[in-house]
């Protein structure tokens, strides 16, 4: 241990009979790696622990904040708005990855219960092995993205044309607040209740989703259940310009029959098409092929990508990918027909490959952490309505040329996805890329044979101080149009120009669940 943890040597041992010695982390090397995430690193906590049952999780809470220390919940680590970084030294940070069990799969009342910890491919997978899927079933990152951390933070990806975010297929929350205590929410609150109905009266559940960990830690996530769909159909769009596929995508929104979609720009696409090779496409193919009902439509599928090979994007500057679902072929067909209705005059229809084999392979290495030719990379996003994509994308055009000699010359780039959820908000993500040294997060998250293929750079502090000031600057873009966030953490300005009324209530409702401020300080703004 090192001598700056001397003073929390009652609390560590405390912590250490309730949990083991095996999971309390105190060296320095610990410490740095879990309270570091994607972009970021704020303070050094006192210490990573790893509780092994919500009995223990509740244990710990109660422990630390009875003597003053905050608690700081992580996940799965792929996040990069601050929203597990502790902000005080005097602080625990909670790993809930031994905290990834199933709880109940009730598949009679279609809802399953898991623990914080579970990632999404995990939960994704056992489920397939019944025939079900939760509504929303997780970010592409869903290797190591957590259900607890997409519930804390919100998160959008596969399933969000159909149902929405990771909030919306929430049924009920079991929550460790600061006391140690557990808050129950929806049905599970009710007399003898089961967690299979989420609005019993005011809706305690929506109130923890999104929360950043900031009035408490989830410790049972309950998420409705429907049966896996059998049939799917891929489609996929070339545009000549912004305007023209986001247009494109908000009529293809407005149909109300996309499952998954995304849109690339130049730079993305770019990166699409030449990060790929033999092995790739090897993996690709044989994923494609697993995904067919028989052996004469996974030759289908696999001749229509061979055909295409490189040139599926070829000669478009944007691009946007579907997938659509039916319970027959007749209805993914007239699903397809209507999304092709919607791209007429508007995009130029193109070999369906990546949306094909992102449906057989949903959750992907977590590689793009690091830019294809291995710089620094940090995402951002923005929600907001079809009527503001335009002023939006205009805004943020004129901030790019206005600092293009200053990007050039630091080593910076840029590249943007897109993407619609139900049938009315368009997600908006800058990226920055720049070259930079690499990490301890980047070294240990990704596998070393990955890593020692991509170029290192330099220490580049020109430009990720540049980096930092063009996010700022785009944020304060987003918040020109009244555009929202999910991944608030504490990047996002949640409480700035947050309705009167509104920040009180939040403030309230922080210190009755949370009167010291220990949960998460920082988070949301609070």
């Amino acid at each position: 241990m090192s001598t700056s943890l001397m003073p929390a040597s009652n609390l560590l041992a405390d912590l250490t009979r309730i949990v083991g010695t095996v999971h309390v982390l105190t060296s320095d090397v610990e410490r740095e790696f879990y309270a570091m995430d994607v972009y970021n690193q704020l303070k050094l906590p006192l210490a990573v622990i790893q509780p092994g049952t919500v009995e223990e999780l509740q244990q710990v809470v109660r422990t630390a904040t009875t003597q003053g220390v905050a608690v700081v919940p992580r996940g799965g680590g792929a996040s990069y708005t601050d929203g597990y970084l502790p902000t005080v030294s005097n602080s625990i940070l909670l790993d809930t990855s031994r905290l990834n069990r199933v709880v109940e799969l009730n598949a009679g009342d279609m809802y399953v219960t898991v623990e914080p910890g579970i990632t999404w491919n995990d939960l994704w997978q056992t489920l397939k092995a019944k025939g079900l899927r939760t509504t929303f079933w997780g970010p592409f990152s869903g290797i190591k993205a957590t259900v607890g951390g997409s519930m804390s933070q919100n998160s959008a990806s596969l399933g969000s044309g159909n149902y929405g975010v990771s909030a919306d297929a929430v049924l009920a929350f079991e929550v460790v607040l600061a006391n140690g205590e557990i808050l129950k929410t929806g049905s599970r609150a009710a007399a003898n209740g089961a967690p299979f109905f989420r609005w019993y009266g005011p809706d305690l559940t929506g109130l923890f989703t999104g929360d950043a960990g900031a009035l408490g830690v989830k410790a049972r996530i309950t998420l409705r259940l429907i049966k896996t769909v059998p049939f799917f159909g891929a489609a996929s769009f070339g545009f000549d310009d912004f305007n023209r596929m986001s247009q494109g995508m908000a009529a293809a929104a407005r149909e109300g029959v996309v499952a998954d979609n995304f849109g690339l720009d130049p730079k993305l696409q770019q990166g699409q098409l030449s990060s790929t090779d033999a092995s790739d496409a090897i993996g690709a193919a044989w994923a494609v092929a697993k995904t067919a009902r028989n052996p004469i439509e996974a030759g289908w599928r696999l001749l229509k990508m061979a055909a295409a090979g490189k040139r599926f994007l070829a000669g478009h500057n944007y691009s946007a990918h579907y997938t659509v679902e039916g319970v027959c072929q007749a209805e993914v067909n007239a699903k397809l027909a209507l999304l092709r209705g919607a791209m007429e005059g508007i995009g130029t229809e193109t070999a369906n490959t990546i949306p094909t084999v992102i449906r057989a392979m949903p959750f992907i290495p977590l590689y793009p952490i690091l830019g294809p030719k291995g710089e620094r990379w940090v995402p951002q996003h923005g929600l907001m309505p079809f009527s503001k994509m335009a002023e939006f994308h205009q805004k943020l055009q004129k901030l790019y040329t206005d600092n293009a000699e200053r990007m050039r010359k630091a080593k910076v780039d840029k590249g943007t996805m897109y993407m619609t959820i139900n049938t009315h908000v368009f997600l908006y993500e800058p990226v920055f890329y720049w070259e930079d040294s690499r990490t301890s997060f980047h070294k240990r998250f990704l596998p070393k044979e990955y890593l020692d293929v991509l170029p290192e750079y330099p220490e580049n502090p020109e430009g990720r101080a540049l980096v930092r000031e063009l996010r700022q600057r785009i944020n304060e873009i987003f918040a020109s149009v009244g555009a929202v966030h999910m991944q608030v953490g504490k990047s996002y300005p949640y409480m700035q120009g947050r309705d009167t009324e509104a920040a009180r209530v939040l403030r309230d409702l922080k210190k009755s669940v949370d009167p010291q401020n220990l949960m998460n300080p920082g988070a949301l703004g609070l």
